[in-house]
């Protein structure tokens, strides 16, 4: 099952040459991963408070450039592999404003889970695997 997260482009994101910067596509892929995480583990409080994770790791595929518009894009966040300790997600930034569904960026997220307290790796929770297991999606 994929997760659709809005993402609005602001003013501040556009660079010298009228498009995102690259660097913004991070922000939008992080912000969808929160609230992806966020709904499927079902916490209503700090989910990094609930459930301590880090970004390991995460890869960017610029496909096209984002332009400044005002409908919203979509960020679709799905898990494509759960571990002991990790989890990896996949993402993307798409356009569905059109006829045709148009993909901006794909992304590859690795989280590992950790101790609140020492920062040390830790194994994921029983709830916390089982969240992101129902959400596995295999290409």
């Amino acid at each position: 099952m994929t997760f659709a997260h809005p993402v609005l482009v602001r003013w501040s994101d556009i660079d010298s040459y009228d498009h995102v910067n690259n660097v913004r596509y991070f922000d939008y892929l992080q912000e969808a991963r929160i609230a992806f995480l966020s709904q499927i583990i079902g916490t209503t409080g700090d989910f990094f408070a609930d459930h301590p994770c880090v970004l390991v790791s995460q890869t960017v595929d610029y496909l096209r450039p984002i332009l400044l518009r005002h409908p919203p894009y979509d960020v679709d966040v799905w898990v494509e592999s759960v571990g002991t300790t990790s989890y990896t997600l996949g993402s993307r930034i798409v356009d569905r404003s059109g006829e045709s569904e148009d993909v901006y960026a794909k992304a590859v997220s690795v989280i590992v889970t950790v101790d609140g307290e020492t920062h040390a790796k830790r194994p994921l929770a029983d709830t916390e695997r089982d969240a992101l297991r129902k959400h596995v999606v295999t290409a």
